[in-house]
């Protein structure tokens, strides 16, 4: 049966591709974006099996949030995606020289807005079949595998996986499993073209693992194999 999944950041890299592979096996999605009708979403759209809703979403702002959670009062989400992510700036984010401003803004998108996400579409996704909540980390966030550089992205990625988990406890009552992933390093304008990975062997791994997982998987940290990543 068709679900109903809902991806952040849906108008490009891994959250179009999941978009593209989710549309072709004839399921729903809600492509939230700040600009979700134009450019390769619209294009996506057209002869697809699975229907495509466009969502105007900033997911820094509670505003934004607020009109779109109007926008899907009482539509059943399955499967809640929190895609949307920056990387920071190019340089200045080591532990001798650091952006501070900038460190700052990456943790209001790939920190902050995820829980203002979850918290927005809980009632949607409790409403829904599938009942799970999906965030998208990177292993670079492990402090197991934390060499040098790249603070405000590393540093972000850790505080989410402390949030969702944190999020996920305070939802286990309610059977609604929370998931965090490493996309793998992914050829796209983050990942850069000598990434390991084309965006559509990540998002075909992403939504095989995500649907066989449940609540025996709430709280771990994978990446889009399935393998577990150490905290």
């Amino acid at each position: 049966m068709p679900q109903t999944w809902m991806i952040t950041g849906a108008n490009r890299g891994i959250g179009l591709a999941l978009t593209m592979e989710l549309l072709r096996r004839g399921d729903h999605v809600v492509a939230a974006a700040r600009d979700p009708w134009g450019g390769a979403l619209a294009e996506v759209a057209g002869g697809q099996a699975g229907t495509l809703t466009p969502l105007e979403l900033d997911v820094t702002s509670d505003r934004s949030i607020a009109a779109a959670k109007q926008a899907l009062d009482g539509r059943p989400i399955d499967v809640l995606v929190n895609n949307a992510g920056v990387y920071g700036p190019r340089d200045r984010q080591s532990a001798l020289d650091m952006d501070f401003k900038a460190w700052r803004e990456v943790f209001e998108v790939n920190v902050y807005a995820p829980l203002r996400v979850a918290q927005a579409f809980l009632p949607n996704v409790e409403a829904g079949s599938g009942r799970k909540i999906v965030t998208i980390s990177s292993q670079m966030g492990s402090l197991g595998r934390n060499p040098s550089g790249a603070i405000a992205y590393r540093s972000s990625k850790a505080a989410v996986n402390m949030v969702m988990v944190s999020f996920g406890n305070a939802v286990r009552d309610s059977e609604v499993a929370v998931l965090l992933f490493h996309p793998g390093w992914v050829r796209t304008d983050m990942g850069g073209g000598g990434a390991d990975i084309p965006p559509t062997e990540s998002a075909a791994g992403l939504i095989a693992t995500i649907d066989a997982s449940g609540m025996a998987q709430t709280n771990s940290f994978r990446n889009w194999k399935g393998e577990a990543i150490p905290w």
